[in-house]
């Protein structure tokens, strides 16, 4: 067991944005969008399974919208929106800018034509193009990082949903060659014990954030160890042949409840033939791997395994703290914490208050990123929030124990 004291000094925030940098991300970003959906056929982009999954064509609308909306229209002289009725069908949660079709029914879009949500994009895309190269200004450079980072976020959100989609399809098509969907962690399996003391806690550098990453604060941690690995699918295999669905005392009441009326067995995409275990990944329905992480489990279940294993989720504070010590950023990583404001937290002014500050309640926190997060988007402060029963992003868990 290793021993780390990780107190870190306090360094001031701030933020610059260049010109030629915030341009390259943004082209960058706005064609990976389209480069995920790439092998879907033209069928795939209207499907909505479930309430929590939005069909692919509504991500690419609603993240050319945003820039629309905060870029376009208010900052580029002369601007024309692209068609009327767009900011209705893809605004998704901002109340303070209008009407918009309820989740849902985003399902029910047959119309406007992935054709025409491609026009859309491409027009939003080259005006954008002119008004950071001849309009760019401080006023709205933070805004524009805010969007790129907004779309980077759906990006995210774009693959896991193209994932349970086909899924969820009963002839579970591929979606592609995806060879590093099943994470097998290489290191020593060990518990890495933390000091007690005083941490600070939130985002800390000149590169991009959230606003729910700040302010940067100090946190008393009493001493704790974390293992160094996650979770493997061959420990919830004698999770589950152990009976860990079946007794009540291993869960909350709400989980219990979700278990029972669900029908809860095993993690999503998860199927016993004849018992063997198989999964549905990006690349098709195969036999499980024991060694690797396991993936797609609900907060409930993370709780669970943990009370089963006679220990605990660590909190989102001492994941922060320890994270330098352990490898992350292939799985999002369930942990104690709800997601709430940190100290002298100040929502933002205006519609882009409603990013973040509003989902302050009823959810758990996630810590580590995953193989869906896109590059330069995760940073061990960024935090990540869902629903307790959700589990169609790539979750897992990190196992801790208080001493």
């Amino acid at each position: 067991m290793r021993t780390i004291d990780l107190k870190k000094k306090h360094h001031k925030f701030e933020k610059m944005i260049p010109k030629n940098k915030i341009l390259s991300l943004f082209k960058e970003t706005r064609s990976d969008s389209e480069h995920i959906c790439e092998p879907l056929q033209t069928e795939d982009y209207v499907v909505q399974p479930i309430v929590d999954v939005s069909p692919p064509k509504w991500h690419l609308g609603h993240t050319t919208w945003f820039f629309e909306e905060f870029l376009l229209d208010p900052y580029l002289p002369n601007y024309k929106r692209y068609h009327d009725s767009y900011a209705y069908v893809f605004n998704s949660y901002y109340e303070s800018i209008g009407k918009r079709v309820v989740r849902t029914d985003r399902g029910n879009l047959s119309r406007p034509s992935v054709r025409e949500i491609y026009e859309y994009r491409h027009h939003v895309t080259s005006n954008m193009i002119e008004l950071i190269e001849n309009h760019f200004n401080e006023e709205f450079a933070p805004i524009l990082e805010i969007g790129i980072h907004h779309e980077k976020q759906h990006q995210e959100l774009l693959l896991t949903d193209i994932k349970y989609i086909l899924g969820n399809n009963p002839l579970q098509p591929k979606y592609k060659d995806f060879s590093n969907e099943q994470l097998i962690e290489t290191e020593k399996k060990e518990f890495i014990k933390i000091e007690s003391g005083i941490y600070n806690i939130g985002h800390d550098s000149e590169e991009f954030c959230y606003d729910n990453e700040l302010p940067r604060h100090r946190v008393f941690l009493e001493p704790f160890s974390i293992c160094s690995t996650l979770v493997t699918n061959r420990e919830w295999i004698e999770f589950i042949n152990s009976g860990g669905y079946s007794e009540v005392m291993l869960w909350h009441t709400e989980g219990w409840d979700w278990v029972k009326k669900n029908s809860i067995t095993a993690p999503m995409y998860w199927h016993n033939n004849n018992g063997q275990w198989n999964n549905y990944l990006l690349e098709g329905n195969t036999t499980i791997n024991p060694d690797a992480a396991v993936t797609h489990i609900s907060y409930y279940e993370a709780f669970a395994f943990a009370q089963w294993k006679g220990m605990r989720l660590p909190t989102e504070f001492e994941w922060e703290a320890a994270q330098s010590h352990f490898n992350h950023g292939n799985r999002w990583e369930w942990t104690e914490s709800a997601y709430l404001p940190y100290p002298n937290y100040k929502k933002p002014d205006g519609a882009l208050g409603e990013y973040n500050g509003k989902f302050m309640v009823n959810q758990k926190v996630l810590r580590g990123s995953s193989i869906a997060t896109p590059a330069n988007h995760a940073r061990p402060t960024y935090r990540n929030f869902f629903h307790a029963p959700l589990r169609w992003q790539f979750t897992s868990l990190r196992l801790a124990k208080s001493l």
